[in-house]
């Protein structure tokens, strides 16, 4: 009887691990809860909601603040091997374009950051992001159309604008006008979840 309660315990500890999966959020401050308490950013919101929702899957946060498309390439193998996640939620690019760097290596590095994620197993979605009107109107068009394109091309889902209904309402805003507030992040959230959720259920 000792024997097959043991038995019958392995075999629930292997099933879980088998059907436990994984969604890696990597990104720049804005997804690292800039300027708020980490459990007020979205990405801890989008965990409290996979709890109730989808006991089975776990979110890992890898976002940095400042970081960069380049930066994803150089950390996203170690995260790939240490975590196998299912999905990945690519939300970069802000800052390569507030620096002004060239389209070109923008999308050079979003298709390397998509291929890298396809080629472990994980589906990618492309989350994406507008630049203030100060950067001129051709640089911000083409930065922004840049994400849809991409998304197009590979053939995988994309958020149009992470900031959707919340960037340009100051009350939303922290006051350096670049990142959302704490009562903002919901929002967020919702602007992810449209087109996260269909890839869980999928």
């Amino acid at each position: 009887m000792a024997i097959f309660r043991l038995l019958l315990l392995l075999s629930v500890i292997v099933s879980s691990s088998v059907s436990a999966k994984t969604v890696l959020v990597l990104g720049d401050s804005l997804s690292a809860a800039y300027g708020i308490s980490p459990e007020q950013g979205w990405v801890a919101l989008l965990e409290t909601r996979l709890k109730q929702d989808y006991a089975d899957i776990s979110v890992i946060n890898a976002s940095i603040s400042g970081e960069t498309t380049q930066g994803g390439i150089t950390r996203l193998p170690a995260l790939l091997k240490r975590h196998q996640p299912d999905w990945i939620v690519l939300e970069l690019a802000a800052n390569d374009g507030l620096r002004g760097m060239p389209l070109n290596l923008i999308e050079r590095n979003i298709t390397t950051l998509i291929a890298m994620s396809e080629g472990a197993d994980a589906t990618p979605l492309l989350v994406g992001i507008k630049l203030p009107p100060n950067y001129g109107v051709t640089y911000t068009e083409r930065f922004y159309t840049l994400f849809e394109m991409l998304a197009t091309e590979h053939k995988i889902s994309r958020v149009p604008f992470l900031l959707e209904g919340v960037a340009l309402q100051a009350d939303l805003m922290q006051s350096d006008g670049l990142h959302p507030n704490a009562k903002a992040q919901p929002m967020l959230l919702e602007n992810i979840w449209a087109y996260l959720q269909p890839l869980l259920d999928d």
